[in-house]
C-alpha cells in the first residue's frame, strides 16, 4: 500500500526515559508504515540538552514557528536529584516553559472519554477542557535565598523616569524570596485563544484567578479578561454560551459538581495542578490530550504527563513494562490531523482520526495497560505490556 504523503514538515522533539523507549515505537508502528513525512528532528533528552548548553531547546521552538506543527515526547525538568543522576551541567529549565515562551501560547489540556472508564468524579459526564497560560508566573520567576536580616525590596527603572520601590519583606533571618512577571500582550493573547476555542467547542468559558488577596497581578488578568470578553460578547450569545469569572478556590468546588463541557481557563501554576486533577478525575494522566496554541496559528501537540520514571528503571533492569502510551499517540495524532488541516490535505487528518479510533476501539474491547484495568467498568481479565498495547493498536489500524 502507498504511504500517504505529507505535504509540510512536521517538527519532532523526542524525549526521555519511558516516554522515549514509548514513542519511538509509535513511530516505528503506527506513523512511519503509513506516512511519507519529513520530521525535523529534535532531540530534547536531558543529556542532549546539557551538551548543547540548552540551545537545542530554543532552536526546536523556533522550527515549530517556522513549520506551525510540532509533537512532542515528555521532557525531564531537572532538580538536583536529576542532576547528580544524569551528570548534567546545571538544573536547566523545564523546555516546556521555554517553548511556551518561544510561541507566547495557551496550553489546552482535554481527557480522552471512552465508553468503559467511569470518572472518579461521579458527575463528570462531558470533557472538562482546562486552558492554561503558558507564559511567565513562577516558570519565569527569579529567585534569592536570603541567609541574613535584610531587606528585600521590588524595584522598578522606568526608561524615562525616577524608580519607585516596593518593600517585599524586612527579614529578621534567613528565608527564600521570588519575583514573578507577566506582560499584557501575553495576557491578552491568553484570553483571545480561549474565547476563539470556547466558541469553536460551543462550551461556556470560565476564568479564574485569586483578585481578592492580589489586587494588582491577579485583578489585572482579570480586568483583561473582562475587556476581552466584553468584546465577544456578541459572538458568546450567538454561540448560547457564557462566560464567567469566579476566583479560584471556588470554581474548584464549582468544577466537582459541575458534569463538565466547559473550557476552564486558569494561570500557568493553576493550569499544571488542575490539568493534573481532571486527567486523573477522568481516569489517568496517560488519557489526557494536551495542545500549545500561539496566537498566529502554531501548534504543538504533547502528552500531558511526565517520563515515568519507575517504569524506565524497571525497563532497563530488563523486567516488562505496561506503560499507558495513550496520551502519547494521541500527540502524534494531534500533530498528524492539524498538518492536514493547514495543508488542505484531507487523507492525512483522515489518517490521523483511523489511528484515534483504533486506539478507542481498543480500550473499549478490553485491551488496556495495567493503569486503566482498575478504573473499568467491566474489568477485563487481564492487560498488556507496553509494546503489548502499541502492537494491538497497530494490528486494528491495518485492518481499518
Amino acid at each position: 500500500m502507498a504511504k500517504i504523503q505529507v505535504k509540510t514538515p512536521i517538527v519532532e522533539l523526542d524525549g526521555d526515559e519511558m516516554t522515549r523507549i514509548i514513542w519511538a515505537m509509535i513511530k516505528a508502528k503506527l506513523i512511519r508504515p503509513y506516512l511519507d513525512v519529513d520530521l525535523k528532528y529534535f532531540d530534547l533528552g536531558v543529556q542532549t540538552r546539557d551538551e548543547t548548553d540548552d540551545t537545542i531547546t530554543t532552536e526546536a521552538g523556533q522550527a515549530i514557528k517556522q513549520y506551525g506543527v510540532g509533537v512532542k515526547c515528555a521532557t525531564i525538568t531537572p532538580d538536583a536529584e536529576r542532576v547528580s543522576e544524569y551528570h548534567l551541567k546545571k538544573e536547566w529549565p523545564s523546555p516546556n516553559g521555554q517553548i511556551r515562551s518561544i510561541l507566547d501560547g495557551t496550553v489546552f489540556r482535554k481527557p480522552i472519554i471512552v465508553r468503559n472508564i467511569t470518572p472518579a468524579v461521579r458527575s463528570w459526564k462531558k470533557p472538562i477542557i482546562i486552558g492554561r497560560h503558558a507564559y511567565g508566573d513562577i516558570y519565569r520567576g527569579v529567585e534569592m535565598k536570603v541567609d541574613r536580616p535584610g531587606k528585600v525590596e521590588l524595584v522598578y527603572t522606568p526608561a524615562d523616569g525616577p524608580e519607585s520601590r516596593v518593600l517585599v519583606h524586612e527579614f529578621k533571618g534567613p528565608g527564600v524570596v521570588m519575583g514573578i512577571h507577566n506582560l499584557e500582550k501575553s495576557i491578552r493573547s491568553f484570553a483571545r485563544s480561549c474565547i476563539n476555542y470556547a466558541l469553536s467547542e460551543r462550551i461556556d468559558l470560565w476564568f479564574s484567578m485569586k483578585d481578592t488577596i492580589s489586587k494588582k497581578y491577579h485583578a489585572f488578568f482579570k480586568t483583561v479578561f473582562a475587556e476581552e470578553a466584553a468584546v465577544a460578547q456578541a459572538d458568546f450569545n450567538q454561540a448560547g454560551i457564557r462566560y464567567r469569572y469566579m476566583l479560584i478556590d471556588d470554581a474548584a468546588a464549582q468544577m466537582m459538581k459541575s458534569e463538565g463541557n466547559m473550557l476552564w481557563a486558569v494561570s500557568n501554576y493553576d493550569g499544571d495542578v488542575f490539568s493534573d486533577v481532571v486527567a486523573s478525575g477522568f481516569g489517568s494522566l496517560g488519557m489526557m490530550t494536551s495542545v500549545l496554541v500561539s496566537p498566529d496559528g502554531k501548534f504543538e501537540f504533547e502528552a500531558a504527563h511526565g517520563t515515568v520514571r519507575r517504569h524506565y528503571y524497571e525497563h532497563l533492569k530488563g523486567h516488562p513494562t505496561s506503560t499507558n502510551s495513550v496520551a502519547s499517540i494521541f500527540a502524534w495524532t494531534g500533530g498528524i490531523k492539524k498538518r492536514g488541516e493547514m495543508d488542505g490535505t484531507p487523507a492525512v487528518a483522515a489518517f490521523a482520526e483511523k489511528v484515534e479510533q483504533a486506539v478507542i476501539g481498543c480500550i473499549e474491547a478490553g485491551i488496556v495497560t495495567k493503569d486503566l484495568v482498575p478504573l473499568m467498568d467491566p474489568k477485563p481479565a487481564g492487560y498488556q505490556s507496553t509494546e503489548g498495547f502499541i502492537d494491538a493498536v497497530a494490528e486494528r489500524l491495518e485492518v481499518s
